[in-house]
Formats: C-alpha cells, sequence, structure tokens
C-alpha cells in the first residue's frame, strides 16, 4: 500500500491512541507568544537524555493548546512515530499540527527533521531554558526553525542540511554545564546555539571550550564572554557597545549627566551592563548619584526613586534582568516620569508596555535588533509570513547564530574546521538585517538598535516600541 493511502489510516490510529492528550495547555496569539505556565514535567527530575530531542520528546509541553485538541493530538502522534523512527508516519502528522497552529517552533523542527529522516544531515544543537523562561525559549526556537527551513528547502541548494537537537538547560549553570558534556560527547553535534543567561552560558562555555565545541549564544551579552575562549561567539552585542549607547544618548542627546542605576546583584548580565554604563558615564563627564538592587530583600521602589529625586538625579537606568523586571516596573510606575528613563535589552518585553503604560513613554532601551530598524530587510516579511505575527530580537540573533553556523559548516564541516571559519576575517554569513561577522574576541561586529516607547498600535495597548534615529 503506498504511504499516501496510509496515511489517514495512520492518522486516525494514533489519534485514537493519544485521545485528549495536552487539553490543560494555554496558547496565547502569534503576536506575544504562548502564555507561561506551569509545565506537566518536574523539571528538577529531568535526566540529561530527558532534556535533549529531535523529536522524540515533547520538550515544550506548553506548545500544547488546550483549545486546539487536534494540535494536540497529531503533535502527540507525530513525536511517537519520531521515538519509534517512522519518519514518514511523522511527517504527515506534524503537517496537521502545523495547519491547526503554525507558531509552534518546536513542532516546526520536528517537522523538518522528520522530513530529513536517515537521509545525509549535518546536526547541530539549541539550548533553551524551556522550564525557567518559556516565553524567551519559544523566540530562540522561531529564529532557529526559520533558519533550519529556509537552508533545508533552499532551491538547487548543494548545501548538506540541518538537523537541529533542542536542549532544555532551565537557565540552571550546573544543569547547562551538564548538556554541553553531553553534546561534547555526541560527535554528530557540530555547534550549539546557545545559551540564554550570561551566567549559564559561562558556566557551559568552559565545557565547550575544552571540548572542541563552537557555541555562538544569541542573547548572553555580558563583557565577561568576550574572549572566554577561541570556540565561544556571539551573534548579541555585548554590553559594553549597549552601555555606551545610552551613555552617549543620556549625555549627547538629552543633555543630561546625572543618573542613578537600578540592577540586579545576582545576575551577571545586570551587573555587566551596570558596570559598563557606570564606565560611560563617567568616560562622557557624568556622575552615578546612586546604586540600588533590585534583588535586595528590602528594596523599596518608592524609596528609591524618592532618594534619587532628593540626590538631583537626572535619569533613572533600569539595567534590570528578567527576573527583576516586575521591581524595575516598579520604579517606572513610581517615577510618574519625573526622571527620564533608560533600560537594557531586558526590559524589552511587551510586560513594560502592559504594565508601564503611560508612565513608560519616553523611556528608551538599547536592543540588538528591531523589527523596523531596517526596511530594506526581508527578514520581518519573511517571520511574519510563517509565524502569523511579529518576532522580536532573540528570534532575529537565534536565526543569525543558526546561519553562521551553516555558513560555517559549508566551509568545513568539522569542528575544528567550523571555529577556524567563524574566526577566519573574511567570515560573513547573511543575518536577519545585516551580515553576521565575529571579531577576534568572538563578540559580533555589529552596533545597538536605541527604541523608545511612544505612541503606537502594534501590540494593541497604544503604545509600542519605536526604532530612534539620533
Amino acid at each position: 500500500m503506498s504511504q499516501k493511502n496510509e496515511t489517514p489510516a495512520l492518522l486516525l490510529a494514533f489519534l485514537l491512541t493519544v485521545g485528549l492528550l495536552g487539553a490543560g495547555f494555554l496558547w496565547l496569539m502569534p503576536k506575544t507568544g504562548i502564555k507561561l505556565g506551569t509545565q506537566l514535567t518536574n523539571q528538577e527530575a529531568l535526566s540529561i537524555d530527558d532534556r535533549i530531542s529531535q523529536g522524540e520528546r515533547n520538550l515544550v509541553q506548553a506548545e500544547i493548546k488546550a483549545d486546539n485538541p487536534a494540535f494536540a493530538q497529531a503533535k502527540q502522534a507525530g513525536i511517537q512515530s519520531m521515538a519509534l523512527r517512522r519518519y514518514g508516519e511523522a511527517i504527515p502528522l506534524f503537517e496537521s499540527a502545523l495547519r491547526s497552529a503554525r507558531n509552534a517552533p518546536e513542532t516546526l523542527i520536528y517537522l523538518n527533521n522528520a522530513r530529513l529522516g536517515i537521509n545525509p544531515s549535518y546536526t547541530i544543537a539549541v539550548a533553551v531554558p524551556i522550564g525557567s523562561d518559556l516565553n524567551g525559549s519559544l523566540e530562540i526556537l522561531r529564529g532557529v526553525a526559520q533558519a533550519q527551513t529556509e537552508l533545508n528547502g533552499a532551491v538547487g541548494s548543494q548545501a548538506v542540511p540541518l538537523k537541529v537537537l533542542i536542549t532544555n538547560d532551565d537557565n540552571n549553570p550546573e544543569t547547562a554545564r551538564q548538556i554541553a558534556k553531553t553534546l561534547v560527547q555526541m560527535p554528530d553535534v557540530l555547534g550549539v546555539v546557545g545559551h540564554y543567561a550570561s551566567d549559564v552560558t559561562l558556566a557551559a562555555g568552559s565545557v565547550y571550550n575544552a571540548g572542541g565545541l563552537v557555541s555562538i549564544s544569541p542573547i548572553s551579552s555580558t563583557v565577561k564572554l568576550s574572549g572566554f575562549g577561541k570556540y565561544i561567539f556571539r551573534t548579541v552585542p555585548s554590553d559594553y557597545v549597549a552601555a555606551r549607547a545610552l551613555a552617549d544618548y543620556a549625555v549627547k542627546h538629552l543633555q543630561l549627566r546625572k543618573a542613578a542605576v537600578f540592577f540586579n546583584s545576582q545576575s551577571a548580565y545586570s551587573q555587566s551592563l551596570k558596570a559598563e554604563f557606570v564606565t560611560a558615564i563617567a568616560l562622557s563627564g557624568g556622575q552615578i548619584s546612586d546604586e540600588f538592587d533590585l534583588s535586595a530583600p528590602n528594596f523599596s521602589a518608592a524609596q528609591a526613586v524618592d532618594q534619587a529625586l532628593k540626590q538631583e538625579a537626572k535619569l533613572l537606568m533600569l539595567a534590570a534582568n528578567t527576573g527583576t523586571l516586575d521591581q524595575a516596573l516598579q520604579v517606572v510606575q513610581i517615577n510618574q516620569r519625573r526622571l527620564s528613563l533608560l533600560g537594557g535589552d531586558d526590559v524589552y518585553a511587551p510586560k513594560t508596555l502592559e504594565v508601564g503604560g503611560q508612565q513608560a513613554l519616553g523611556m528608551v532601551l538599547a536592543v540588538p535588533w528591531h523589527i523596523d530598524g531596517n526596511v530594506k530587510a526581508s527578514f520581518p516579511g519573511q517571520s511574519r509570513k510563517l509565524w502569523g505575527g511579529d518576532v522580536n530580537w532573540r528570534t532575529a540573533t537565534a536565526y543569525d547564530a543558526t546561519k553562521a553556523l551553516a555558513a560555517a559548516i559549508a566551509r568545513n564541516p568539522t569542528r575544528a574546521g567550523i571555529q577556524q571559519a567563524l574566526a577566519s576575517p573574511d567570515f560573513a554569513a547573511t543575518g536577519a538585517s545585516e551580515a553576521v561577522r565575529f571579531l577576534p574576541s568572538g563578540d559580533r561586529n555589529v552596533g545597538i538598535q536605541l527604541v523608545k516607547v511612544s505612541p503606537g498600535k502594534r501590540f494593541g495597548s497604544g503604545i509600542d516600541f519605536v526604532p530612534v534615529a539620533w
């Protein structure tokens, strides 16, 4: 019997088997991503093997919609087929799932892998913190999935296609270190897109350096990563670049030289951005009136803003990380637009617009990329067509990291060869808005995008992040 004739029967059999799995999961519209929720899996109890999948495990449990059983059933059936290496059966099941809900990057990656089957391919991994930052993980997976889809579907391409392993490190340094050890021991894995938080990337980076496996982080911006090792790269600008852009904007454009800084002492990223901004302001002739630790048990937004006003600060710099965004937004509300506001890329989130509201108007943030930053780029239109909504900078930098790995693999598909290709002065890969090139330090050779919270309609809240030309 032909595969075409078998498909309906196989699909029905699998659907009856899995029943109503996934009925407890929630889904949000494409523009805002998937709603954060409690994972069914006990993340801390997961083995390392349970945290790695090319299609045989459902790592993104919340990708299944509570109100879309057809998606849940088809995806779960496809995963069962992948576990049995029945790739021909998995393909129509994943395709069916994506027809029900196309904004599902894990499912698209699994579909791409199923289409490869046992055919020749090059394998890369992507490391995301599914259990601790679901939305951030999905943003990265969208970038990897989009790049994989383009690369594998290129008409007339002579390149061997990419297979993608998804790994979940929960943004835990020790878990990331163990995953890195496992990936180093998997000879087929030629490179890694990841990790997420700077602390986690530093922990895993030592393992990758020792094991000779390239890692390209699309997220980690701490200056400690610069020159960390010859196998460590990133597609996001370092905090050095972001801090100096914000300091220059404050001093040269706003004509403000006295700032109070809010940061998280428990975050390598937050500490890095704070330290670089303090230095940049001093070099620009300004000064810091005070520093406030958002993670302190006795932190009070009201007291901090009051103290900043008494010390005659003219602006507030929010070097918050994702974990202290709520405290930073308390500062925004208490400030009541009395002092100008600056912030790093972790403040660039829909929540800032929703919670900050009118009090966030005028705030300027430094981000790696904005969807309206380059009107000539084709990536924004392609991503909207694929996902049914706008994507953010994490998707773009993950896309860039995947394209860079693919370009390096095309030059020399060995671990050492990939490192040499990425480090070569003549290396360039097509990115979301501009070419991806690296400095000898492993940093990306690229500038930063400033955006301002301004009136707008894209998020439906009356305010938006708008690129700043200055």
